[in-house]
């Protein structure tokens, strides 16, 4: 339940103010540069100090490949702004959908924050895909411009099968979100593409996790087979709905080794996959969107669902 509390001007220049924008983080230094990429350009669009924190796992990266600058996790950062007298905190989540880590995990640490903090109050924005907002293709564009991109310049990629895939989730909403991109991507390809269809990388065990089937290998291997209209050579383009190029979306890793094995397993198959979302310029306009949501919300005290349906709000006076 949203606690009342007293009404303070923002001004998120001034230093009782932070504004973060959050990743889930990984080990891999291209991710945490990519999400300080992310966060200069959200920056200056702003005119304000946005900082790049990671949820976990980030701070074990070398800072010798982070150009000697360590990268910030969420605790760290709450103890740094409880040592600076921070007094309120926006966070924009870097998530398409709403992960357990902003609506569950991250709350109960600011949580934790503010009840060490006098007169706290913190904010958290909407995902970068509200569950809600059905009507929002904007993803679903940025992977269309992708897509033709890919397209243009391999023409015999054109007109196959695509395939849309992210992570996979334990969250049935996150992976509604990714199926619903899927939907509006087939919409705004409708007469290119042989088919869209929606794949997870990878699922926990267990018939609970069957919503996130079918996983990207048994996608690639049923498209090969040609359930995909039968056509003799079998051209896929994986749409990559990932922000980062961490272990599972970077070079070498997860998804390029399943596609990689699936070519091996049937020569008639060729996969090519599109940029990240991360490296899309519209990627920024959401954010943008996503931190004036927040700075409103820590304004005027907003109550959780007038941010968003993941979004928050809580203070104390």
């Amino acid at each position: 339940m949203t606690q009342p509390s007293n009404h303070h001007a923002l001004c998120v220049g001034e230093a009782d103010t932070v504004l973060m924008l959050l990743d889930n983080g990984s080990l891999r230094p291209e991710a945490t540069r990519r999400l300080r990429s992310l966060a200069a350009a959200l920056q200056a669009r702003m005119g304000e100090a946005v900082r790049p924190v990671s949820l976990l796992h980030s701070n074990k990266i070398d800072p010798g490949q982070l150009d000697g600058q360590p990268a910030e996790v969420l605790e760290g950062s709450l103890q740094r702004c409880i040592a600076a007298r921070v007094r309120r905190i926006g966070v924009i989540p870097a998530f398409f959908g709403p992960s357990r880590a902003i609506t569950d995990y991250l709350p109960e640490r600011l949580d934790d924050w503010a009840a060490r903090v006098p007169g706290a109050r913190w904010a958290i924005a909407a995902p970068i895909v509200p569950p809600e907002a059905e009507g929002d293709d904007r993803i679903a564009r940025i992977l269309a411009d992708h897509v033709r991109s890919l397209w243009r310049g391999a023409p015999e990629a054109a007109g196959g099968t695509v395939v849309v895939v992210d992570h996979g989730s334990p969250v049935e909403a996150v992976t509604a979100v990714r199926n619903r991109v899927a939907e509006q991507l087939a919409r705004l390809l409708e007469g290119k593409a042989a088919e869209v269809v929606a794949a997870s990388m990878e699922r926990r065990p267990g018939p609970e996790y069957a919503f996130n089937e079918p996983l990207l290998a048994s996608a690639l291997e049923r498209i090969a087979r040609g359930g995909a209209g039968g056509r003799r050579r079998a051209a896929v383009t994986v749409a990559m709905m990932f922000l980062s190029p961490g272990r599972h979306a970077g070079p070498g890793g997860d998804v390029a080794t399943i596609c990689r094995e699936a070519e091996s397993a049937c020569p008639a198959l060729r996969v090519w996959t599109t940029p990240l979302v991360g490296e899309h310029p519209g990627l920024i306009e959401i954010l943008v969107e996503r931190c004036r949501e927040v700075v409103a919300a820590l304004e005027d005290g907003a109550a959780a669902e007038d941010v968003s349906a993941v979004g928050r709000r809580r203070g104390g006076g």
